[in-house]
């Protein structure tokens, strides 16, 4: 007997082996092994009662069917079963199902952000519940995402027959924005400006200015560094051309002289956001695969974990990075430890994402990391060395100069003390003004206008639009890639040079749910909803009675309207329809246009009417048609490797979630699934591989159970004795 340990991603069983010793086993679920069903009204997988919610869970798919089996048999040889997933909400949520499915009574929670044995070792000693809170706040995002998702993809999306699958909670108000700022862009008129400058003998550059006040700059975004410094717009050429001639007719002399010196604060180490951020804008990585070279790291014992929204750092490790300064750079030592401002709504029991042992330095685990990893580490690493560091010392130089009525004027920067920036330099280069006395005459060199136009505003890129998602409250750092992997898989939003473009697809579906769902898709509506979820996570609020309340005061009543108005849109009568899900409960008024293309004689596996042939705009699909039911809407695909036309994915799953057995394949160890067939007109039952690839090939060709008297037969591997399907 042993203890057992179960984990999400088996990348940490050896890991997590070498720490713990014998003694102990260690089991991965592979992520999520349960799902909501996708049964019931909508295929929601759960029923709103009067006062309470009834969830119906299922494995996930074949893989954590079989999973689960496995576990199962390890914890009956367990002493003690211990839940190790991620430390957030998510990982609490499936360490719930995985108490759920196994019937654990009294499992162990441990929760570490690292894995080091120090971390490790202490997590276990101190084993808590699950956190019943964080679980329910688990469960109502499943069900709100699934009620958003599955209701107004099925009532509002499809019938517009545009090609559009789906609409969710965050990624249809992750799309609103890309959509608004696309819509100013189009509507974008440049205008023409002048910008108008002097150059001194010596040596350096004055923009003019209507006043010897200082203005006010606004301020620029990391992507807009290295843009060229304007004078105050000059929107006429004759203003332009008179600004010049001033500048040549006058003599030109130091007005003004401003001198101070100023302090730069290290920037608080990353967050999920911030780390997608700046592997986006230095590394070219996109969200996703940052997060996924991250994961590596994490799993290797290198950084704690990656999902987090706090900037909080541990005691011991802000006091490491000091004893590290004091060895190797005393004078970036800062008095006191570096505390900076946390997030609204950040969740502080956990830490930012630093470097788990500051002494792994990035030079010394070349070696044992990949090229993409190494440099992640090295971002990390800096970043959170900086952020303990102290403050870097400015000096900075204004000079305005006159000439005639005219002003000029020409900004310096000095860095006179590196402080954090020797390891995290977000500051722009130095530019050095000459050593002048007030009332000092000047040799004008030259005297210019470039004639300029006004830009519309930049599409924003997958970094950008992640902290934008951060800043409008839209999300959570595990949701923030997904949703952008979302939007470009179902073809809403383009790639293109490093920037997110709306599709004229993502564009119509945002200009239909603008005015069908106006409230859901704004930032500040999904935002609200992200609160709700953080009270019920902090146990302020009753998930359930929220769920129930959001329902009934907003949702069904907006869905209803919704449904009401399509008949309204100008797009909606104009499109032929084109893939977009699995069976849909139409309006009448949607069914009263039925589906106009080539009748077939293939019945609909649903309702049993003949289905008609269509043709189809999508890129994705190998055929340019798809199969339509003119009665309830259902469609099917042809699968070219099958020769066959099949229903979705989704709607296989939900009509076929008994095919599967708990036996694996006697060769390949895949699960085996039922089949179906007539001989001399009788009704049989097959058991063979689930692999398609593998029954077709010579490797499963073999595997076929038949039935016979309660059992299930092989010529090859003898009889089987399957145990009853799961209820």
């Amino acid at each position: 007997m042993a203890n057992l340990l179960l984990i999400e991603s088996p990348g940490k069983v050896k890991k997590l082996g070498q720490i713990l010793g014998s003694g102990w086993v260690i089991k991965a679920s592979m992520g999520h092994v349960r799902e909501l069903a996708n049964d019931g009204e909508d295929a929601l997988g759960f029923d709103l009662g009067a006062d309470s919610i009834d969830c119906r869970y299922q494995p996930r798919d074949a893989r954590s069917k079989k999973v689960l089996s496995e576990l199962r048999q390890a914890v009956k040889t367990a002493d003690c079963v211990y839940i190790a997933t991620d430390p957030d909400r998510e990982g609490e949520t499936i360490g719930w199902h995985l108490q759920q499915a196994l019937n654990l009574k009294n499992p162990r929670r441990v929760v570490y952000s690292e894995i080091t044995a120090q971390a490790v070792r202490a997590a276990i000693a101190h084993p808590r519940t699950l956190d019943q809170s964080l679980v329910a706040a688990g469960r109502a995002r499943d069900c709100l995402d699934k009620l958003v998702g599955y209701k107004g993809s099925r009532h509002v999306v499809w019938p517009l027959n545009n090609g559009a699958k789906s609409m969710g909670r965050v990624q249809s108000a992750a799309l609103h924005l890309l959509c608004v700022r696309e819509r100013a862009i189009q509507a974008f008129v440049p205008q023409d400006y002048w910008s108008v400058w002097v150059t001194y003998g010596e040596g350096f550059k004055a923009f003019y200015r209507s006043s010897p006040k200082p203005q006010r700059k606004p301020a620029k975004d990391a992507e807009d560094k290295g843009t060229e410094n304007e004078s105050e717009r000059v929107t006429t050429q004759d203003r332009a051309d008179a600004l010049v001639a001033i500048a040549r007719a006058h003599p030109h002399h130091v007005l003004q002289i401003e001198g101070k010196q100023a302090t730069q604060s290290p920037p608080a180490p990353f967050v999920t956001s911030t780390l997608q951020q700046a592997a986006g804008s230095k590394l070219h990585f996109s969200p996703e695969h940052t997060m996924k070279v991250a994961q590596a790291l994490y799993e290797k014992g290198h950084i704690t974990y990656m999902r987090t929204d706090s900037i909080t750092l541990s005691a011991p490790f802000c006091e490491s990075v000091r004893q590290y300064l004091e060895q190797h750079d005393p004078t970036n030592l800062p008095r006191k430890t570096t505390r900076h401002r946390a997030v609204k709504g950040s969740q502080e029991a956990h830490e930012a994402i630093r470097p788990t042992d500051v002494n792994h330095l990035p030079q010394h685990l070349q070696r044992e990391l990949s090229a993409e990893q190494a440099r992640l580490y090295e971002l990390i690493w800096n970043r959170a060395v900086a952020s303990q560091c102290a403050p870097a010392r400015l000096r900075k130089t204004r000079i305005v100069t006159q000439s005639g009525d005219a002003y000029w004027e020409a900004r310096g920067q000095v860095l006179e003390f590196a402080g954090y920036t020797r390891y995290w330099n977000n500051l722009s280069a130095d530019s050095v003004l000459p050593a002048l006395t007030q009332g000092q005459s000047l040799q004008l060199d030259q005297a210019q206008a470039d004639a300029k136009q006004t830009q519309p505003p930049p599409r924003y890129s997958e970094p950008k639009l992640v902290k934008l998602m951060e800043q409008k409250g839209i999300g959570r750092p595990s949701t923030y890639a997904p949703t952008i992997k979302t939007l470009r898989e179902r073809e809403y939003v383009d790639l293109l040079q490093g920037k997110l473009q709306p599709t004229a697809l993502g564009l119509e579906l945002d200009g239909a749910l603008e005015k069908l769902l106006p409230d859901l898709i704004q930032p500040e509506f999904t935002a609200q909803m992200e609160t709700a979820l953080d009270a019920i996570a902090t146990g302020d609020q009753e998930w359930q009675a929220y769920l129930l309340d959001w329902h009934r005061g907003y949702f069904a009543p907006a869905i209803a309207q919704a449904k009401s108005q399509l008949l309204s849109l100008p797009t909606f009568a104009e499109h032929s329809p084109t893939p977009g899900a699995v069976t849909s409960v139409r309006s009448s008024a949607t069914r009263a246009k039925p589906a106009t293309g080539q009748p077939t004689k293939t019945q609909c596996p649903t309702c049993g009417e003949a289905m008609t042939k269509l043709a189809s705009r999508s890129k994705k699909m190998k055929a340019k048609h798809f199969l339509k039911c003119s009665g309830c809407g259902t469609v099917m695909f042809w699968n070219a490797q099958a020769k066959r036309y099949e229903l979705p994915q989704a709607q296989r799953q939900a009509l076929n979630s008994e095919i599967f057995t708990d036996h694996p394949c006697p060769v390949c160890g895949a699960l085996l699934e039922r089949y179906a067939y007539t001989k001399e007109g009788q009704d049989k039952i097959m058991l063979r591989c689930s692999i398609l690839e593998n029954r077709r090939g010579k490797k499963c060709k073999e595997v076929a159970f038949f039935q016979s008297r309660g059992e299930f037969w092989s010529p090859k591997f003898g009889t089987l004795k399957l145990p009853a399907p799961s209820p």
